[in-house]
């Protein structure tokens, strides 16, 4: 919606309001300033064209996570180091159904910008995994496997890990 930096600015104005309404002894009308700048430093954080991305994503909704993400039309000055880790991210999983050399792209970038969980990285180093597996890079995704299977720390993707190496031995 906003540029990142624009967001601070108006967090900022409305703080510098509502110490005004303190000094002026309107004390909730302050308190409501106050919260309502919090919006303003949160979607500094998490950017809401992201977070309705991830909402559609986990309806397995493809088209609409896409449609999400190109409202963001300038991803740097828009979004901060690691919202762009994200932006990444899930481009990098749209483009695995259609597009094996654009998503290896993306999910690369991810990995470059940082994600915060280490589900995420792992589970976009099981992506890679997999595309180098179907690209023949053999030691390659032996590598990115192992760097998968350590940062699961939940055992949620030993399945996936399994089956994968379980295909690898087919190469």
């Amino acid at each position: 919606m906003f540029n990142k930096n624009i967001k601070l600015v108006i967090a900022v104005m409305i703080i510098a309001y509502a110490v005004y309404q303190f000094i002026e002894g309107n004390i909730g009308n302050g308190i409501a300033l106050i919260l309502f700048s919090l919006v303003f430093i949160f979607l500094y954080f998490r950017n809401e064209f992201i977070l309705l991305a991830f909402l559609k994503m986990r309806k397995q909704d493809l088209e609409g996570t896409q449609m999400w993400l190109s409202k963001i039309k300038n991803p740097e000055a828009a979004l901060i180091k690691k919202q762009q880790g994200y932006f990444n991210y899930l481009h990098g999983i749209i483009y695995s159904q259609k597009n094996l050399t654009q998503a290896e792209k993306y999910f690369k970038k991810a990995l470059k910008f940082g994600l915060t969980m280490d589900y995420d990285v792992a589970m976009t180093k099981l992506s890679l995994a997999g595309i180098a597996m179907q690209k023949r890079r053999k030691r390659e995704a032996t590598q990115l496997l192992q760097e998968a299977k350590k940062l699961d720390k939940n055992n949620m993707l030993t399945d996936q890990i399994k089956m994968m190496q379980q295909q690898m031995k087919k190469i």
